[in-house]
């Protein structure tokens, strides 16, 4: 009997790997013209009004491939300016810069930053360009992954899932009117109160590589994976989803910690490849041990908002609220990604 071979291969809706991120960029610009405009030389994402005269500018970014984290949050209550990198690469100092320029509007402006090291020594150097032009700029680093203390990409814990949260919370402060020094505050605390852990079921391809990034058997998962990929903290054999929700939260309430009577936002995010239903399956059980926990989900944000591309699997964020942070998180947002009470 003649045998059928079974091969694997790269199957992805793009042109070339090289102009995958342009291509989804102008895709952007005309899918949300009235949001954003965007700028190819160097790739720079911008809020369509900006600069805005006394506002403090947020400008944020890091490698593609994570959508719609960044340029998915440019606009009204969120970012000024995003600069996405080719896919996981950190962007470079100039599309730093540029989005610095370009959404100053003589209040200053807060770089938010993930704690990559790449991304770090940009900024950095972004920064100083821009301070060499006048401008007024702060930083603030979010490393909330309580998975590992270093990684392939970091000194001390990566920056994931509370960078969404931080960006609306603070993107609401600036809208407000706060000043720099304020906003900045704001951003540092923000990050001090979230914690978050991730798994992943499947790798993903990054197009210009053309092959998985780690091989994981069907029967496997990886607990405290990064967003590239990078290992966790321990592979071990799949688990139910009501486990997998209770180690991921049990982890990060052990961390920080939470206590009985704390109010939490409580964030479950998809890698880009799992659906919204076994999403959800993680949500209610992660709800369910909080309660138990005597902590209270006050919020809640459930979908594909920091990715991998196409990995299957989720991450667990807690951020623990009080009257400031809730109001600012409730306030009106209008983005490509993240819209309401507008």
């Amino acid at each position: 009997m003649a045998q059928t071979q079974v091969t694997t291969r790269l199957k992805k809706l793009i042109n070339t790997p090289e102009t995958e991120v342009k291509d989804a960029m102008a895709g952007m610009a005309a899918a949300h013209a009235d949001l954003i405009r965007v700028e190819y030389d160097p790739n720079v994402i911008i809020r369509k009004d900006a600069p805005r005269k006394g506002k403090v500018g947020l400008v944020s970014g890091g490698g593609s491939g994570h959508e719609p984290m960044h340029g998915g949050y440019v606009g009204l209550g969120m970012l000024d300016a995003a600069c996405p990198g080719a896919v996981f690469t950190s962007p470079t100092p100039d599309q730093m810069a540029r989005a610095t320029a370009a959404v100053d509007g003589g209040a200053g402006v807060l770089h938010v930053v993930k704690n990559y090291t790449g991304d770090i020594m940009n900024f950095e150097m972004a920064a100083e360009l821009a301070r060499g032009e006048g401008a007024k700029v702060n930083a603030v680093i979010t490393n909330d992954d309580v998975a590992v203390q270093d990684s392939l990409y970091t000194a001390g814990r990566r920056g994931v899932g509370v960078t969404v949260l931080l960006e609306k919370i603070v993107g609401a402060s600036a809208e407000a009117g706060a000043d720099l020094e304020s906003v900045t505050a704001l951003a540092k605390k923000v990050n001090a109160n979230g914690r978050s852990m991730g798994m992943a079921l499947t790798s993903c391809i990054v197009p210009a590589a053309g092959k998985v990034t780690f091989e994981i058997a069907d029967d496997e998962m990886e607990l405290g994976i990064g967003i590239h990929g990078e290992p966790g903290r321990e592979r071990t054999k799949l688990k139910s989803a009501d486990e997998i929700a209770e180690i991921l939260t049990s982890t990060i309430v052990k961390d920080l910690p939470y206590k009985r009577g704390d109010e939490v936002l409580a964030f479950v995010n998809g890698m880009g490849g799992t659906p919204l239903i076994e999403l959800y399956v993680i949500f209610n059980a992660v709800h369910r041990y909080l309660t138990g926990e005597g902590i209270k989900v006050t919020r809640s944000l459930v979908g594909n908002y920091i990715t991998s591309l196409e990995m299957a699997g989720c991450s667990v964020t807690l951020l623990k609220l009080d009257a400031e942070t809730t109001k600012l998180w409730d306030a009106p947002v209008h983005t490509p990604a993240l819209h309401w009470k507008v």
